[in-house]
């Protein structure tokens, strides 16, 4: 079984295993500060529920509203590799100063630069895999890239779960110490990332938001109608690792499961995207969609430890399920010449949906206490799950096909 995916992955483009590595040490520097930043904010700090909703609303919201431009700009200027290096390089060295932050307007800021980054990268990213893989393969090539998105996550939990409970190191000290993977990131960039020699589908350097939303078809706008749906009940995870901070875990014990569901992503992701190569990406999607449903139900009840450990670790299979299905579905359905457009619209309707989601949740649970705010988060996501039933087409299905 092990040969078999080892052989299946060395069909999987150079450029997109290198795309693989770097997510892998982005992730590992990202994860060894952002498991722990709802304890610095609240306990180090003195934040509250509030103030942690619009850090990660204009974080997240930040990074997915600049996608639309990074994806239209690298469609014009033909080039996917200088965004990413980019975008990678800027979140690397940013993202570690957070461990210096005195006041949490401070982390607001470092946290703003960081997506800025992440905006940069993550459309011309997304696009450039679709541009080297063949559409049969996406699914794969999609499932492949988070699978090692989300073994960085694991490792750095690790390391920082490590630094703090063995090393005593400081909390401070471990944020800075996550520049170290960052730093590995630019190499692998350079000499590891490759564009098309063929690039004929960037020739548009007039293509603007405006033309490439006419290209669209009617199933990719109710895609992007259902994913604000979605994403309005998706708010930061920030809260879930509240949730499981309430009910007395430990912030060492938040980063090692938080790895732990990282390893269930990872353990997922590369199956989802087998299962959105095989059963078509709107099925895929649709499953993921109805499972978070229920995960933010459980969540709203009241139970013990072990138990919000296991609806947390559950959480995880969605992540696998949802990530390349949706990734999938985009490139299948977008014009090869504004790929990178599309890739950012999708990313951008997250964005626009990702501040106020993140407000409302912390508005909900601070006025009415976690149990409301999840089960809105259930709700929404379920509308969701209509909206994509209403799409008439199923268009992974015909052209990725089976193997």
């Amino acid at each position: 079984m092990v040969n078999v995916i080892i052989n299946r992955i060395r069909r999987i483009p150079p450029s997109v295993r290198a795309l693989g590595v770097v997510s892998f040490l982005t992730d590992m520097s990202s994860e060894m500060i952002y498991p722990l930043l709802p304890v610095f904010l609240t306990v180090t700090l003195g934040a509250g529920t509030l103030v942690i909703g619009v850090i990660e609303g204009v974080a997240e919201s930040t990074a997915a509203l600049l996608n639309v431009f990074s994806g239209v700009w690298a469609d014009r200027a033909a080039r996917r590799k200088p965004f990413v290096l980019f975008g990678y390089s800027l979140a690397g060295f940013v993202r570690p100063l957070i461990g210096l932050a005195m006041t949490w307007p401070v982390v607001l800021i470092c946290r703003f630069l960081d997506r800025v980054g992440k905006g940069v990268r993550t459309a011309p990213r997304d696009a450039l895999i679709a541009d080297v893989t063949e559409p049969s393969f996406r699914g794969e090539a999609y499932g492949f890239h988070r699978m090692m998105d989300h073994a960085g996550a694991v490792a750095g939990p690790l390391a920082a779960a490590f630094l703090l409970g063995v090393m005593n190191v400081p909390l401070r000290v471990v944020f800075l110490c996550s520049i170290i993977p960052a730093l590995a990131v630019v190499l692998v960039i350079v000499f590891g990332v490759k564009e098309p020699k063929e690039s004929a589908p960037l020739h548009h350097s007039r293509t603007r938001m405006r033309d490439a939303w006419g290209k669209l078809s009617g199933d990719f706008k109710g895609f992007l109608a259902a994913l604000v749906i979605f994403t309005l009940g998706n708010s930061t995870d920030a809260f879930i690792l509240l949730r499981l901070s309430d009910a007395g875990v430990a912030a060492s014990w938040i980063a090692v499961i938080w790895a732990m569901q990282h390893v269930v992503k990872s353990a997922t992701a590369y199956l989802g995207g087998l299962l959105t190569d095989r059963w078509g990406a709107r099925r895929t999607l649709m499953i993921a969609w109805v499972l978070y449903g229920a995960v933010y139900g459980a969540f709203a009840i009241e139970a013990s430890q072990g138990f919000f450990i296991v609806v947390f670790l559950t959480y995880g299979v969605y992540f696998g399920l949802a990530e390349p299905s949706q990734r999938a579905w985009v490139a299948e359905m977008a014009p090869p010449e504004i790929r990178g457009s599309c890739m950012g619209l999708y990313h951008g309707a997250i964005g626009i949906a990702a501040l106020p989601a993140s407000v409302l949740f912390g508005v909900l649970w601070s006025l009415f206490g976690a149990t409301i705010a999840f089960l809105t988060g259930a709700a929404l996501a379920l509308a969701a799950v209509g909206v994509i039933m209403s799409i008439g087409a199923t268009p992974s299905k015909g052209s990725i096909g089976r193997r």
